[in-house]
């Protein structure tokens, strides 16, 4: 085909597409966004009979699966009533939605669940739920970001309420070739409904609100630190951090950790899921004075000159030395304080910015124990 016929095509195709989003007064015609609640009932009905007519083939020794449907008189189990994986779920908020999001359990894994905020390693197959594979990673690790505001590598929201429901494997790697391989990783497959998924856009061939479905390997992950500012030349955000890991800022331990500043998104977010420690309306993970004392949390943790340990900052906890890096010694014996206990400087008078008291060795290693970025009374301010 020449380059003419070729480009008269594409004109005539792109004539042909203004024309059907046109009214008969010539005006654009705007297809208005579904209700979230109507689209979420629709999805999860699909989901169900899905899970209620297929059943597990097969799950190899590399937690492979396959999912077939039962046949007219088949007697497989379904997905929905086998008890080999049995089938869970999660509810989400999200678009002022509670999703139940189902999902398998091929293997957790033995080692360390991410956040939603942090990046992972794994693999994954994508599938319709007419069987349709719409994209694969061909058993390949890759890298991605949970983080849903992150810069670059961030994944649909479903994935991010699903992976840190399992955890990480353990990896060697060959000497000779370089080649990293996976041991005891977790696996499994998750069922998301289109609000949880490409919604409205669809994506390649995904039409829009279609409820999927991800079979994946969970392999390594990448602790964050996201705390970020936005760039007054580009607009976009600049992460810098606050020296505390995202997974060490979810105050109540559920492995999940939101930006509720989103309004729109999440307009009416319940309590239990809120991880601010000020209440000042901003997670402690983006924030960067978590206790609102005036002192950002870098300030709070910073060591003084001569702390033992390469890095700046104290770590949550006491950190050994790493045996991989023989010519570094990471070792830290001791980990973010809390408000000091010890003896003041000046015992006749009372505590105040210039008359501080000693840290003891228990103020950093006590457990329990207030870290001092979380703790509103200390630094204490000049009078």
């Amino acid at each position: 085909m020449n380059k003419f016929k070729y480009y008269f095509i594409l004109l005539l195709a792109g004539i042909s597409l203004v024309s059907c989003n046109k009214n008969d007064d010539d005006d654009v015609v705007t297809v208005p966004l579904r209700d979230y609640t109507v689209q979420y009932k629709a999805d999860n009905d699909s989901i169900i009979k899905f899970l209620k007519t297929n059943y597990i083939e097969s799950v190899t020794a590399d937690f492979d699966i396959k999912i077939s449907k039962i046949p007219a008189g088949g007697t497989q189990t379904s997905v929905w009533d086998q008890q080999t994986y049995p089938l869970q779920s999660r509810d989400v908020y999200s678009n002022d939605v509670t999703y139940k999001v189902y999902y398998l359990s091929l293997r957790q894994g033995l080692g360390s669940s991410p956040t939603n905020t942090d990046k992972i390693v794994a693999s994954y197959t994508g599938n319709l739920l007419n069987g349709t594979v719409f994209d694969s990673s061909y058993g390949l690790p890759g890298t991605f970001n949970l983080f849903p505001y992150a810069n670059e590598g961030a994944v649909i929201e479903g994935w991010s309420e699903i992976f840190p429901k399992f955890k990480t494997g353990t990896s060697t790697t060959d000497p000779a070739s370089g080649v990293i391989s996976y041991q005891d990783y977790g696996a499994g497959v998750m069922f998301l409904p289109s609000g949880l998924a490409y919604y409205e856009s669809g994506s390649g061939s995904i039409p829009a609100y279609t409820p999927i479905m991800f079979s994946f390997k969970l392999f390594d992950l990448q602790r964050m630190d996201n705390e970020y500012s936005i760039s007054s030349s580009t607009g976009g955000r600049v992460f810098l951090g606050d020296g505390v890991p995202d997974y060490l800022e979810d105050l109540n331990g559920d492995g999940y950790l939101y930006d509720f500043r989103d309004k729109t998104k999440y307009p009416n977010p319940p309590a239990g899921l809120v991880d601010d420690t000020d209440g000042d309306g901003i997670a402690d993970f983006v924030d960067f004075d978590d206790d609102g004392d005036g002192f950002t949390t870098l300030f709070e943790i910073t060591k003084p000159t001569g702390e033992a340990g390469v890095r700046r900052y104290y770590p949550w906890d006491p950190t050994p030395d790493n045996p991989l890096t023989p010519n570094t010694d990471e070792t830290e014996l001791k980990g973010i304080p809390r408000r000091p206990t010890g003896a003041l400087a000046d015992p006749t008078k009372p505590e105040s910015s210039t008359n501080v008291k000693a840290y003891l060795l228990e103020d950093y290693t006590a457990n329990p124990r207030l870290r001092i970025h979380l703790d509103k009374t200390y630094p204490i301010k000049q009078n």
